[in-house]
């Protein structure tokens, strides 16, 4: 599989863990409690694999902008968080931070 195929699953599992932590109320409640353990552990072992190919740092910067905008746009859905115009404004930078790195830095081929 691609790293960033790979890369991909690793930030939707992270979101899916980070979205069950509210659920899990103080990890009080066992299924919500399941589905982050088992979120992030595979979140981090896929994100781990894609090591073996990109670059540390440009593997986090994607891993973690992408899972802030996408865990904000979930927070916005599932619990009706609000997202203000600076919230939007923010989320725009990250991802557009991201493109940049992937797509102009020569830091993304770099090992």
């Amino acid at each position: 599989m691609s790293p960033w195929l790979t890369l991909g699953a690793a930030i939707v599992a992270e979101v899916i863990g980070t979205s069950a932590l509210k659920a899990s109320e103080g990890f009080t409640r066992v299924l919500p409690t399941l589905v982050v353990a088992v979120g992030y552990g595979l979140a981090f072992w896929l994100l781990s694999l894609t090591l073996r190919s990109l670059p540390v740092g440009v593997a986090y910067a994607v891993w973690s902008g992408l899972g802030t905008v996408l865990i904000a746009l979930v927070g916005w859905v599932l619990y009706g968080q609000r997202l203000d115009g600076w919230a939007l404004l923010g989320m725009a930078l990250i991802v557009a931070g991201v493109l940049v790195l992937n797509l102009l830095s020569r830091a993304s081929s770099a090992q």
